[in-house]
């Protein structure tokens, strides 16, 4: 409830708000509009020709009439088409900027806002409600000036023609006012509702597809298509009520608009065989009155879209005004050696610490390991340094400066980070170990240097397109082990002065971790590394290990003082070599 109530928050004003960020071009925008209103008059010069033609009809004339009834039309019909295009690109360049902003806007949030939200979510964001605000600007709104213009003239030409007539066609107003005003409002809540599902079901079907092995590993697919068929079921639940109000509207307004012509003809007729009517004056009046219905039939639907536009702008709003990452100014530049950690706090939310009182110091050249049972906050140290998360207390610094001060973009491109699992993007093998640089910031020289102390030359010279390898969704055309090397390659290339390893060799077969351990091993050279253990047999030559216990470092030293000194460390120790 609380959800419907924030959408019913935005407005118009909010709406044009937002369009108003984007490039839109003003003159374009004006020139649409005037020949919107051209095409207009054009088709409203329609029926007062047709009226002539028939009330001054010769066979004399008749070759002339036509020509310039049709010739009307015909231009009428061209100034509408070129305007329709001109409005629609007008909306279709809003929304290409404001797509570009919402995308833009995804890029700076900061992780917490991943960790609590679906990527389905965030993908319905971008395309979804872009597209139904695409939808309003370039195919609802065009109708809706065209028609109102339409509506106007229409209405003032059968005032000067009759008058009295005119007042039967003021019959249908009130009526449609009536019935399109509550059931638009009810229509705009079932639409913002079922924006709601789409997006919740988009999030499920890209989080299920992602993981489709895991569905088949575990014979997942009975329980993945009931959470598919709930999801559709809503979704088909929320469709059937827009069709209901659709099924109830549509007949409704027909009925009004039915009976309001057929007393039109009836009165007409009456008119004409009194002779205070002419026959050419009953035509033209048909014919501008189904210049209002046309418009009038149009008006409920675009009341509908804009409902939706409204919800639609609403979340995007709320998108755009989400905090970013605090990317500091830059100040004094650190050399990127030392790092200290100085009672260090932090918890992913209040109730629960991850973090106390953590204080630890790596030297270049130093190899420091973290070991620690799983939940012992390991890898939140990495999440820290790269300042996914801001600390709750004390301070993290490199060679003084606190990383805080360090502006994100330097603080993330001095650093190099191989996870278990390397991250694998779509695209070549030469995509993966370049991403993230610039092209003038390496040369193919570098590249092929860092392929080769990797030792990811062992399987891209046997690809017959080599380094221009498609790798798949997340690398899924490459092993385990060639996975690893791309994503220590990438590691080589960009040259970091600080190295973060999470057990890069933990998940490979023993030829592969062959490979990978001596690439890892040469890239150690000259740096300050930092090791998540979870086998101790990789890091028992470390210069310094950390042993951690429910966020708290409850033992330093290197591997002979820890098992002189730390009973737990000694018990893993054992447990792992026997």
């Amino acid at each position: 409830m609380a959800k419907e109530n924030q959408e019913d928050r935005a407005t118009f004003r909010d709406f044009t708000a937002l369009l108003r960020q984007t490039d839109l071009n003003r003159r374009l925008f004006i020139g649409g509009m005037v020949l919107t209103l051209f095409g207009t008059i054009g088709s409203l010069i329609v029926p007062l020709l047709t009226q002539q033609f028939i009330d001054g009809y010769s066979p004399t004339s008749i070759s002339g009439m036509l020509v310039g009834i049709i010739g009307v039309f015909l231009m009428s019909a061209i100034l509408d088409g070129v305007s329709y295009y001109i409005l629609a690109y007008i909306g279709q360049t809003i929304i290409k900027g404001l797509r570009e902003r919402v995308w833009h806007k995804f890029l700076k949030l900061p992780i917490p806002y991943f960790d609590r939200t679906k990527s389905g979510e965030s993908v319905s964001r971008v395309v979804n409600d872009t597209a139904i605000i695409k939808d309003l600007i370039t195919r609802h709104f065009p109708q809706l000036i065209s028609g109102i213009i339409s509506i106007i003239g229409a209405v003032v030409i059968l005032l000067i023609l009759d008058w009295r007539m005119s007042l039967i066609m003021f019959i249908a107003v009130p009526i449609s006012i009536v019935i399109i005003l509550p059931l638009g409002r009810r229509m705009g809540r079932i639409s913002r509702a079922l924006q709601d599902e789409t997006a919740s079901f988009t999030g499920l079907i890209q989080e299920t597809l992602g993981e489709m092995r895991l569905v088949k590993a575990f014979n997942g697919e009975h329980y993945e298509r009931e959470r598919g068929k709930a999801g559709i079921n809503r979704l088909f639940g929320f469709g059937m009520k827009e069709a209901k109000i659709n099924a109830f509207l549509s007949p409704v307004m027909s009925t009004v608009m039915m009976f309001v012509i057929i007393l039109i003809i009836a009165y007409g007729g009456l008119r004409v065989s009194e002779g205070t009517l002419s026959i050419g004056t009953l035509v033209a009046f048909l014919l501008y009155l189904f210049q209002i219905i046309m418009p009038m039939t149009m008006f409920a639907m675009f009341f509908t879209e804009y409902n939706k536009a409204l919800g639609a702008t609403d979340r995007i709003i709320t998108i755009l005004g989400m905090e970013e990452e605090k990317n500091e100014p830059a100040g004094e530049t650190p050399e990127f050696g030392t790092l200290i950690f100085d009672n260090v706090r932090f918890g992913y939310d209040e109730s629960t610490p991850v973090l106390e009182d953590v204080n630890l110091r790596a030297e270049p050249n130093q190899k420091v390991a973290f070991v620690g049972p799983s939940g012992s906050g390991k890898s939140t140290i990495f999440a820290l340094i790269e300042r996914y998360y801001d600390v709750k207390g004390g301070s993290i610094s490199i060679d003084g400066v606190d990383i805080r001060n360090i502006p994100l973009s330097v603080l993330r491109r001095n650093i190099g980070y191989v996870a278990q699992e390397s991250a694998i993007i779509s695209g070549t093998i030469r995509d993966n170990i370049t991403y993230g640089l610039e092209a003038n910031e390496y040369t193919e020289e570098e590249v092929a240097l860092a392929v080769t102390r990797s030792y990811s030359d062992e399987f891209i010279d046997q690809l017959e397109a080599g380094l221009d390898t498609e790798v798949g969704e997340r690398g899924i055309r490459l092993s385990g082990g060639q996975r690893q090397r791309i994503g220590i390659a990438r590691a080589f290339l960009k040259d970091p002065e600080l190295l973060m390893l999470d057990e890069a060799t933990a998940s490979l077969d023993s030829r592969s971790e062959k490979y990978v351990q001596e690439a890892l091993d040469d890239l150690m050279r000259g740096r300050t590394v930092l090791v998540i253990a979870h086998r101790l047999s990789t890091v028992v030559n470390s210069d310094r290990i950390f042993f951690l216990e429910a966020g708290r470092i409850t033992g330093s030293g290197t591997h002979q003082e820890l098992m002189a000194s730390h009973d737990m460390y000694k018990i893993f120790t054992e447990q792992q070599f026997g």
